[in-house]
């Protein structure tokens, strides 16, 4: 299958193309570059040097991939962008390279980044994320499988977001987010599990019963984070609370807080307050008894 390639399209010596690739009007793939099979770029798209890509993506209209990081400290390293494949890379989304000379910024498989989304150097995002229009992640934050990342949130530098975590709109992150929880508000903290993802992942009732004893430990137990780990360990035996307690303790930020006890029965704060002991509200207890 032949690539078609619009008349105005530039692409550099080094650039190495599979088969069945559409290529746009104005495009510019800049080598070395290596764009797998049945990639459509719409018009205007820009591929930097050192990004590989694989099969069945999508770039829109005046998406930037692989250009050079905005780091102050970059001195013309060579660097990388490595992109999975069936990935919808929305209009103006700009994905930069590694910073440090051999470093990458890595997406992974069906990943949907929408407009004016922005992913900074030597970011890690897993399969199936989604980012919303104009979410914007900083140098060197790490999104794992399924993360819902919504409109205009913005994540500080090395901040963690775990499988299945979603973080609502115009939130500020400063910590990481451990997997399977709902976060929100300026700073941004925990406000329950994403019991809706969780289900629509397909995750049996009874593992989804132990996320939640493992949430009440480490969020409503008023234990230490040490100390709430050492009781999910003992009292929790899914995976999928073994990674959430991995997640946890790997942990170099710091996990997010969770939602206080003073916060509004009557509905979420924008600003909630910040503790790791508080009772649950009436929402949380009627969401918690539905999971």
């Amino acid at each position: 299958m032949k690539n078609a390639i619009h008349p105005s399209a530039i692409i550099a010596k080094g650039v190495q193309l599979g088969e069945g690739n559409e290529i746009g009007p104005g495009c510019v793939i800049d080598g070395p570059a290596v764009i797998g099979s049945r990639n459509k770029l719409w018009m205007n798209v820009y591929i930097g040097p050192g990004t590989s890509m694989g099969d069945d993506n999508q770039a829109h209209m005046g998406a930037v991939v692989g250009h050079i990081p905005q780091d102050l400290a970059f001195a013309n390293a060579p660097s990388s962008t490595k992109i999975g494949s069936r990935n919808q890379i929305r209009e103006y989304v700009t994905i930069h390279r590694g910073t440090k000379e051999g470093t990458s910024t890595v997406i992974g498989d069906d990943c949907f980044l929408m407009a004016n989304a922005h992913v900074a150097h030597n970011c890690e995002i897993g399969n199936r994320v989604i980012l919303v229009n104009l979410a914007s992640l900083t140098g060197y934050c790490l999104i794992e499988d399924e993360a819902f990342i919504s409109g205009m949130v913005g994540l500080h530098q090395f901040t963690r977001v775990g499988r299945l975590a979603m973080i609502s709109a115009l939130s500020a992150v400063n910590k990481d987010i451990p997997p399977y929880m709902l976060c929100g508000g300026r700073p941004g903290v925990i406000q329950g599990l994403n019991v809706v993802g969780m289900r629509r992942a397909g995750m049996p009732a009874s593992v989804r019963e132990d996320i939640k004893h493992a949430y009440k430990l480490l969020y409503r137990s008023g234990l230490n984070v040490s100390n709430a780990l050492e009781a999910i360990e003992r009292e929790c035996r899914s995976e999928e609370v073994k990674h959430l307690a991995a997640f946890v303790r790997a942990s170099e930020r710091g996990i997010c807080a969770g939602l206080s006890a003073e916060a509004d029965e009557e509905g979420e704060s924008i600003l909630p307050k910040k503790t790791l002991g508080g009772r649950l509200t009436r929402t949380e207890e009627a969401a918690e008894d539905a999971a």
